[in-house]
């Protein structure tokens, strides 16, 4: 007979558990550099624009050197750009 209760292991068991760190990292009006990360989000919540690219986590980075801007597509979703200043 078993002495212990059969426990499955589970992903964050622990309670105290770090954050992922994602939001945007990059405000309107700001410059970047191409590369720069401009946000990290789960799904296409801003789409990318001009000059942005989105990688397999959906993160917004910047392929050119330039200002970031943002704009409404709709009414639940944006757009970000990078415009050359």
């Amino acid at each position: 007979m078993a002495h212990k209760k059969a426990g499955g292991s589970k992903a964050r068991q622990g309670g105290n558990v770090a954050g992922k760190r994602r939001g945007v990292k990059v405000g309107d009006g700001q410059i970047v550099k191409a590369g720069a990360i401009i946000s990290r989000q789960l799904g296409t919540l801003i789409k990318p624009g001009k000059n942005v690219g989105l990688g397999r986590d959906f993160t917004l980075f910047a392929l050119k050197d330039g200002r970031v801007r943002y704009s409404n597509l709709r009414k639940d979703k944006k757009q970000v750009s990078v415009v050359s200043s």
